[in-house]
C-alpha cells in the first residue's frame, strides 16, 4: 500500500527525494582551511580506510544488529578527532575514504570530508556521493549524503565520478531509495611530472543478483584503460570481496553471511533442509566472478599486501558478533580492503616492508585501514 501511495510523489513530484547520477560526472572538490607545505615527492604514503561515517563501534541498526539510528554528534566528533590524529601520526599523503558522510542526519550533518581536511595535514579533496537523499523513510534515518572521497597533500585534477551498475534484485520502491555506488578516478598532481591516478571503489556487499559481476567489469575496464594509456595508478578501497582461496593455511573461507546473522531478523530464513537462504547478501561467500576479479588484481598489479602475506594479521573487517572467532587476538575476521599499483614503466613501486594493516584502530571503525609507501624507482 505504501508503494502505491508514494508513486505520485516519486515519479511526478517537482523535486525527487533521492538524487540520481549520470554514468560519468565531475566530483565535488574540497580544500583545507589551512594549506600545509609539501616537499617534492620521492615517496608517497597511501592509505585506504572505510571509516563507517565516524560512528566507531556504535551498535548501528544498519550493519551491527543494533537499534541506534541517529548517533550523538559528540560520539561522531570524538571518533573523527581520533581518526584525524591517527592520519597525522601516520603521516598519510593520500587517503582513499569510503563511507564518509557529507551531510547526514545520522551523524549530525557534519561535513566529514571538510572536517578531516581541516584537522590533518591533507590539503585537497574530492568527493562523490553514493547515497544522496533528502529523506529516507526507514527508522527515522532522514537525510543522507554518504560516499567515497580522495584526500591528498597535493592538488587533485581530472576527478570523475563513475557510476557502478545498480542492483536489479529489489522491488521498485526499495531500489528507488537505495544506494547508487560509484568509484572515483582522479589525478594527483605531483611535482616533477610524476602524476598518477587514484581509483577508489566501494563495491556492493549485499546484492544477490549479478550486480557485483557488473561492477567488477566496470572497475576492471577503468584500470585496463589507464594501463593501456600508460598512466601510473594506485587503486583500492573496500572491494567487499575476500582474497582468492589459498590451499592450506589457517584462513577461514566460508559462508560469512551465516556467521553475521542477527537474531530475529528476516533476511536469512532457513530452507526445508535447514540451510540458510541469503535473501540479502551472498555477503563474502565469493562467487566465481569475484574470485576471478581478485585473482586478476593480484596477477596483473602489485598488491600492498601480497597474497602470500595474507593471514589474520592482515584481515580488515569485523562485525558486532565475534563469538565465532575464539579470542581477542583474532578480532578481525576477513580481508575486504586492498591497495594495488600498476607500476607502469617501473616509475613507482611499493617500498619493501612498508605496507601495513592497521588493526590497532579497531574502536574507530568496523574496517581496519591498509597503507603502503610508494617510492620512485627512476629519475
Amino acid at each position: 500500500m505504501l508503494f502505491f501511495i508514494l508513486i505520485p510523489f516519486l515519479f511526478f513530484g517537482c523535486d525527487p527525494f533521492v538524487t540520481d547520477f549520470d554514468l560519468s560526472e565531475p566530483t565535488i572538490g574540497y580544500i583545507s582551511s589551512s594549506i600545509s607545505e609539501v616537499s617534492v615527492a620521492d615517496s608517497v604514503k597511501v592509505m585506504t580506510w572505510n571509516i563507517r561515517f565516524g560512528s566507531g563501534r556504535t551498535s548501528w541498526f544498519g550493519d551491527s544488529c543494533g537499534e541506534r539510528v541517529i548517533i550523538n554528534q559528540s560520539v561522531i566528533l570524538d571518533t573523527l578527532s581520533k581518526i584525524c590524529q591517527y592520519i597525522k601520526d601516520e603521516n598519510i599523503d593520500i587517503l582513499l575514504l569510503q563511507e564518509v558522510d557529507a551531510s547526514s542526519k545520522r551523524s549530525g550533518y557534519i561535513d566529514q570530508i571538510q572536517y578531516i581536511l581541516n584537522n590533518t595535514d591533507l590539503n585537497y579533496g574530492t568527493y562523490a556521493s553514493m547515497w544522496q537523499a533528502d529523506y529516507i523513510p526507514s527508522d527515522g534515518l532522514g537525510k543522507v549524503d554518504v560516499g567515497n572521497a580522495i584526500l591528498s597533500k597535493w592538488p587533485i585534477s581530472d576527478a570523475e565520478r563513475i557510476q557502478l551498475p545498480l542492483r536489479s534484485d529489489q522491488d521498485p520502491l526499495k531500489k528507488y531509495f537505495y544506494l547508487r555506488r560509484n568509484l572515483i578516478k582522479a589525478l594527483i598532481d605531483l611535482p616533477n611530472d610524476d602524476d598518477f591516478y587514484i581509483v577508489n571503489i566501494h563495491a556492493t556487499a549485499f546484492a544477490t543478483d549479478d550486480t557485483k559481476q557488473k561492477q567488477v567489469d566496470t572497475y576492471k575496464s577503468i584500470l585496463e584503460n589507464l594501463d593501456s594509456e600508460g598512466y601510473s595508478f594506485v587503486t583500492g578501497g573496500d572491494l567487499n570481496s575476500i582474497p582468492p582461496i589459498k590451499s592450506g593455511g589457517d584462513i577461514y573461507y566460508g559462508d560469512y553471511c551465516s556467521l553475521d546473522i542477527c537474531q530475529n531478523e528476516v533476511l536469512h530464513p532457513l530452507d526445508s533442509s535447514g540451510n540458510t537462504i541469503h535473501l540479502e547478501g551472498s555477503f563474502f561467500d565469493n562467487f566465481e566472478g569475484e574470485l576471478v576479479l581478485m585473482e586478476e588484481l593480484y596477477n596483473n598489479y602489485s598488491a600492498a599486501i601480497s597474497l602470500e602475506d595474507i593471514s589474520h594479521d592482515h584481515f580488515t573487517h569485523s562485525t558486532w558478533n565475534t563469538s565465532h572467532i575464539g579470542s581477542d587476538k583474532l578480532y578481525w575476521d576477513r580481508k575486504l580492503d586492498y591497495l594495488f599499483t600498476n607500476n607502469i614503466n617501473g616509475k613507482w613501486k611499493w617500498l619493501d616492508n612498508s605496507s601495513r594493516t592497521h588493526q590497532d584502530v579497531w574502536m574507530l571503525s568496523d574496517h581496519a585501514p591498509v597503507s603502503g609507501i610508494l617510492v620512485r624507482t627512476i629519475d
